[in-house]
């Protein structure tokens, strides 16, 4: 196997309690370092109305975060397709594109990343596209993108400028199989997220992408990620302390709806003794799903998974309450992998 390449998945959240803004200027900071850093992708995320995180446009966050780094690639991670038309999504990649020539990705999802009001009112006065539209939405989206689509399709003759503009490959994002084969099928990359859910995601899904790929659309042989969260400290306790932040809002948006700003690890750890025995019990299952650790140690557990799904690329998320552990794990882990080397 090849070097491990390491990537990032930013979902841009609003650290140290502060405004809502100042999320997003903690993306350009931490796309910075990691440019500098020797990590080889960088993909911002989309949430709509979720309380703690900043970033509803990954379109535009793409934008700023490329301009304002040198070589890493750029991308979404992902765009929610069902709320979008494809036409629509290719032009604005096709733009980025244009201007940033071979660093920008296309990563899509079907999950509408937010709460059903905001998924409302994103596609108000029509109804959201339904889920079962997303592989053909995807599909039509690579069309686009390379303007090719099948002479009988409806919109063939619809031309996504400029022309001149390279193509951005296309990804789907899925935690779970549902999204796999399809990805094969179309030709796309694919992105297993470990770090959403706490369910066992057999390395066959993988297995599964590959068998199915065709190499009919953005890629000419299989393409695949892992994406896990990670975060480094220097001791595991450090890490697993730090990560509680994010540990404790999973607890309540996942089991009770409750969708907050994240508290700082001092104030989670007197939260979680008021913690019923269930949810205090998820909140370990969720801790257990973060790699954490020191950086040797991080690296040895991010490099048993990277084996066990026989990839080449990990994409490393990361949520805390304040700035400076994250961009200090994103530091410790790319000196400990000497990506930069």
């Amino acid at each position: 196997m090849s070097k491990l390449k390491l990537s990032v998945l930013d979902q841009s959240p609003v650290h140290d309690g502060g405004p809502e803004t100042s999320g997003l200027f903690s993306t350009i900071e931490l796309a910075k370092q990691c440019d500098e850093s020797g990590y080889y992708r960088y993909w911002v995320a989309e949430h709509h109305d979720t309380a703690g995180y900043a970033s509803p446009c990954p379109e535009i966050m793409v934008s700023k975060v490329a301009e304002a780094t040198k070589r890493i690639r750029v991308g979404s991670g992902g765009v929610m397709l069902p709320h979008y038309s494809a036409f629509k999504v290719a032009e604005t990649f096709k733009m980025l594109e244009a201007f940033h020539p071979g660093r920008i990705d296309v990563g899509v999802g079907r999950a509408p990343g937010g709460n059903p009001v905001s998924s409302e009112a994103i596609s108000a006065p029509r109804q959201t596209i339904p889920s079962e539209y997303y592989p053909s939405q995807t599909r039509d989206l690579i069309g686009f993108l390379n303007n090719n689509l099948p002479s009988d399709h409806p919109y063939s003759h619809a031309t996504v400028r400029p022309i001149d503009a390279g193509a951005p490959g296309v990804w789907m994002l899925g935690s779970s199989d549902g999204s796999a084969e399809i990805a094969g099928v179309l030709g796309a990359g694919f992105v297993l997220a470990l770090f959403i859910g706490t369910h066992d995601r057999s390395p066959e899904i993988i297995q599964r992408y590959r068998d199915a790929f065709k190499s009919n659309g953005s890629f000419d042989k299989p393409q695949a990620v892992i994406a896990v969260a990670a975060i480094c400290a220097d001791t595991k306790e450090e890490a697993q302390f730090i990560a509680g932040s994010h540990v404790y809002w999973k607890v309540q948006a996942f089991r009770h709806g409750k969708v907050d700003t994240f508290f700082s690890p001092e104030e989670v750890v007197e939260k979680r003794k008021l913690l019923s025995a269930a949810d205090q019990a998820y909140y370990d299952e969720t801790l257990a799903t973060i790699v954490t650790g020191t950086p040797a140690e991080c690296k040895v557990e991010l490099e048993e998974i990277a084996d066990t799904y026989k990839v080449d690329e990990l994409m490393i998320v990361n949520v805390t309450y304040s700035f400076e552990p994250r961009i200090n794990s994103y530091k410790i882990l790319a000196k400990e992998f000497e990506l930069s080397n």
